[in-house]
């Protein structure tokens, strides 16, 4: 490109309404571009909209040379692919994973910044990985989302066999004690159920604030039983997602006052946040219930999902110890088998 007149122009932070005319005074710089003319595009900070200015000398840190091939503060190709690769070592490390966790674990390892802007970068890479196949779809949870269909089957055989195949011996018929794990945020449900499902526990998602509805059908079983209730919570640690579980913990003893109850709330804690050196994030000033809780605050996705899952394990673990669910499991692989012969020779006739 020959050296021609340099053209200087000055753009200022301004409102939306002002967002068509930098777009069209950016088309005027890209066409002189292309006449020859070497423009500079200055960009200023401004917390007020103030008129463009025109035709300024600019200093060279003030300004970005338009003519010059280098885009400052973007990635390169290699740094993408470099951040998508530590992307799926943590994902494969600890799947599946909400995509949110995945970004709490990027933002520890300094792949991407602990804004907004770095959850986007995390949410296009993952969308762009699964789409090349790079990423298993089922690596990542979404809990959020799900169809309704009845079950049915081809045949009463059909029917039999599948009954065998998926039969589950209840593994706390004998135990001296009721566990049930209430969950604040739905998306993080596919995270855990592994683990509950497993030991046979009821994972409670309450979504943030419980619906009494809710409450009372909880309270209502509780209120059948001849042993001691464990309830523990799992929920964001803000103002919030403290009086959430403390909500819970109210209503089911209001609703089921003649039954035996104790309650947790195992995460977030602030020893975890300590302990665990989990990222935090400002208390919104907008909740009102922000008052004395304090200026930080940690969602319960900012635990490492393996983490996370553990934790919950050897809390239904105390209750149930692993000697004497190995012992369960065992029983229970038999009592499959057993319905599995019978189904058989029912075919067989």
């Amino acid at each position: 490109m020959r050296d021609g007149p340099t053209f200087v122009i000055r753009l200022r932070a301004m409102h939306d309404s002002n967002k068509a005319a930098i777009h069209a005074l950016r088309a005027v710089l890209k066409l002189a571009l292309r006449r020859g003319l070497r423009a500079v595009d200055c960009v200023e900070e401004r917390e007020s909209p103030s008129t463009l200015a025109s035709e300024s000398e600019s200093s060279a840190d003030d300004c970005r040379d338009l003519s010059s091939p280098i885009k400052r503060g973007r990635a390169t190709k290699a740094e993408v692919e470099a951040r998508r690769e530590a992307l799926l070592d943590i994902i494969e490390a600890g799947r599946p994973m909400t995509v949110r966790q995945v970004f709490y674990q990027a933002t520890v390892r300094g792949l991407v910044e602990k804004a907004e802007s770095g959850y986007v970068k995390v949410q296009t890479d993952l969308t762009v990985m699964r789409r090349a196949g790079d990423l298993p779809y089922d690596w990542l949870a979404d809990n959020t989302r799900w169809q309704r269909k009845p079950r049915t089957f081809g045949s009463v055989e059909e029917a039999l066999r599948d009954t065998a195949r998926f039969y589950r011996k209840s593994l706390w018929a004998d135990a001296d004690s009721y566990v049930e794990i209430w969950l604040e945020k739905d998306a993080l449900s596919g995270v855990i159920y592994p683990i509950t499902s497993m030991y046979d526990v009821p994972l409670m998602v309450a979504r943030g604030y419980a619906s009494l509805s809710f409450l009372h059908t909880a309270a209502e079983y509780i209120g059948t039983l001849d042993v001691p209730t464990y309830i523990y919570h799992l929920g964001d640690f803000d103002p919030s997602g403290v009086n959430a579980g403390e909500k819970i913990e109210e209503t089911l003893c209001e609703l089921a006052p003649d039954a035996e109850i104790y309650f947790e709330r195992i995460a977030v804690t602030s020893e975890q946040i300590n302990d665990w050196d989990l990222p935090t994030r400002p208390t919104k000033t907008s909740d009102t219930r922000a008052k004395n809780f304090g200026s930080i605050s940690v969602e319960l996705d900012a635990i490492e999902p393996n983490q996370l899952r553990t934790l919950v394990r050897e809390t239904i673990e105390q209750h149930l110890p692993a000697e004497q669910f190995e012992v369960l499991k065992a029983a229970e692989e038999s009592e499959r088998e057993i319905i599995s012969r019978l189904v058989g020779k029912l075919g067989a006739k």
